[in-house]
C-alpha cells in the first residue's frame, strides 16, 4: 500500500527533519490518526521524493524525520500553457487540476481583449495544483504565473517553439496533433471565449508564434487548454 502523501514548498537540501504547518499536520494526525513511527512521503514540488518517519505527531507541528530523499529525472519537455481567465472560474480551476495531472510545467493566466473576468485568487489556484500534484502523485508542480496581459507576453515568451491555438479560418495552421517537437521548451496560447481578436492572432505571427489547429471542432478554452496540454506533454 502506498505511503501517505504530502508536499512542503521548501525542504533545505540535506534537512534530516522537517516541521509541517498546521494544516497538513491536522490532516495526518486528526484525519489519518497517524502515529509516532509511521511513515510518510513529502515532496517539494521540485522534483525531490522524501520518505520519513513521524516522531511528534502534534496537530499543530507535526515533526517528521527524513529517512530518504530521491531527486526525480526532470521532464525531457517543457510546456507552458498560456490560457485566458473565464467568466465562470470553476471552469479555469478545472482546467488547473487537469493540467496538472497531465504534467503541464507551466501556467501563465492571460488577459486577452476579449477576457471578461480578471479576478484570479491566486492562494486558492495554486492550493489546486498542489492537490492535483499529490492525487496524481507527482513530485512536480507546474509553475503557477500572475495573470499576464496578451501583448505584453507575446512581445517576451522566451520559448523556442511558440503556438498560437485560434479559430480564424484565414492562414495556414498546423495541426497540433501531428506537430513534432523541435526544442525543449514551447508555449501555447489559448483565447477566450469569443476566441482571440484578428489584431492579437497578428501579433503574435508577427512574434514568431505559428497558428496551430487543435481539431476540427469548436472547443470550450478550458476544453482547449487540456486538448492542448495533452497533445504537446504526451508527444
Amino acid at each position: 500500500m502506498a505511503l501517505p502523501f504530502f508536499y512542503k514548498e521548501d525542504i533545505a537540501a540535506g534537512a534530516e527533519q522537517v516541521i509541517l504547518d498546521e494544516d497538513t499536520s491536522k490532516h495526518i494526525v486528526q484525519v489519518l490518526r497517524m502515529q509516532n513511527g509511521e511513515q510518510l512521503q513529502l515532496t517539494d514540488g521540485k522534483g525531490n521524493l522524501f520518505t520519513g518517519v513521524i516522531t511528534d505527531n502534534n496537530r499543530k507541528r507535526c515533526a517528521v524525520a527524513i529517512l530518504q530523499t530521491t531527486n526525480l529525472q526532470p521532464q525531457t519537455r517543457k510546456i507552458s500553457i498560456a490560457i485566458s481567465l473565464l467568466k465562470n472560474t470553476s471552469r479555469f480551476e478545472w482546467f488547473l487540476e487537469k493540467a496538472t495531472e497531465i504534467g503541464v510545467s507551466e501556467i501563465i493566466p492571460l488577459v486577452c481583449a476579449r477576457t471578461e473576468k480578471t479576478a484570479f485568487k491566486y492562494d486558492r489556484m495554486k492550493s489546486i495544483l498542489v492537490s492535483a500534484m499529490l492525487q496524481s502523485q507527482q513530485c512536480r508542480l507546474p509553475v503557477l504565473q500572475e495573470p499576464i496581459k496578451f501583448n505584453q507576453l507575446v512581445q517576451t515568451a522566451p520559448h523556442p517553439q511558440k503556438l498560437i491555438a485560434h479559430c480564424e479560418e484565414t492562414g495556414v495552421k498546423q495541426a497540433l496533433s501531428t506537430l513534432q517537437p523541435v526544442s525543449a521548451s514551447a508555449i501555447i496560447l489559448i483565447g477566450p471565449e469569443g476566441d482571440f481578436t484578428p489584431e492579437e492572432i497578428q501579433l503574435a505571427l508577427g512574434n514568431n508564434f505559428s497558428a496551430a489547429t487543435l481539431g476540427n471542432t469548436r472547443l470550450r478554452t478550458e476544453t482547449a487548454g487540456v486538448v492542448a496540454a495533452s497533445l504537446l506533454c504526451l508527444v
